[in-house]
């Protein structure tokens, strides 16, 4: 059984997995699947190799569902691919699992079935405005089914400003942390394209929760990781680490690179 660490020791480098249209949802195509899953494998097997500390298997379409009810199809098939993961790699090699948007529950069933060891939460607290509707958050509702289930080795990585998270209606940045960290987040992520508004949210989450891991959910490559990560606790990476910009294949070397340059930091 995999499970999360306690972030704040090193700096957590977690690589992106982005899937292809899978089935149940309105652009798969034939074959989706098998491509997906090949690509899943080889990606993970990459970051693996090359030194990441993780990865995150992440649904990829058009356009999303809001909410907890997930098509039969597409949940099966997010379940074959991450179990093939977590089979390709290391028992300490963390696997984390996001159904778009919010599907909350169903990722949790996924990670806890087949290997995975967290989740990247959209709106675990509060609600944001997404492409196809109002995402809200149910904590509690969640919450007891992760008690349900047994999962709580289950990390929970919750975004409080973000590409794919903003509080509606307006809150400060660390107050929505700290509202996350008191319902059970492990750790909360923001992302900023300008550095320095990034950078300044980061030690402003510091400042109010000192001990609460901010992970960063973008931006980062091998110009800026260095800077950029000085005083967050770890990133999800994708464009950097694949060939072909983003939802291209993940290259080992491109992974090894960029973690050298956070073995200095």
């Amino acid at each position: 059984m995999r499970t999360f660490p306690t972030l704040g020791k090193k700096k957590i480098i977690l690589g992106m997995i982005h899937l292809l249209p899978l089935p149940g949802t309105p652009f798969f195509e034939a074959g989706n699947l098998e491509k997906a899953l090949d690509k899943a494998v080889a990606d993970a097997t990459a970051l693996y190799e090359g030194g990441a500390d993780g990865c995150l298997v992440q649904t990829v379409d058009r356009i999303y569902p809001v909410g907890q009810d997930v098509d039969y199809a597409r949940l099966a098939a997010m379940a074959r691919i991450v179990t093939a993961v977590a089979e390709a790699t290391g028992p300490t090699f963390q696997v984390g699992v996001q159904l778009l948007w919010n599907a909350l529950n169903a990722s949790l069933a996924v990670a806890h079935v087949c290997g995975g060891s967290f989740l990247r939460c959209n709106a675990f607290v509060g609600a944001t405005m997404t492409p196809a509707g109002v995402a809200e958050s149910d904590p509690v509702s969640f919450l007891n089914y992760r008690n349900q289930l047994g999962a709580q080795n289950i990390g929970l990585i919750a975004e409080v400003d973000s590409m794919h998270f903003q509080w509606m209606g307006g809150k400060p940045t660390p107050e929505v942390a700290r509202i996350a960290a008191r319902a059970g987040a492990n750790a909360v992520e923001i992302a900023h394209k300008d550095e320095e508004t990034n950078t300044q949210a980061v030690l402003a989450i510091k400042e109010a929760n000192p001990d609460l891991p901010v992970i960063l959910g973008g931006y980062t490559n091998h110009e800026n990781a260095a800077r950029r990560l000085v005083h967050a606790d770890g990133a999800f990476v994708g464009s950097c680490f694949e060939t072909g910009g983003w939802g291209s294949r993940v290259d080992k070397d491109r992974v090894a690179a960029y973690m050298e340059i956070v073995g200095t930091l």
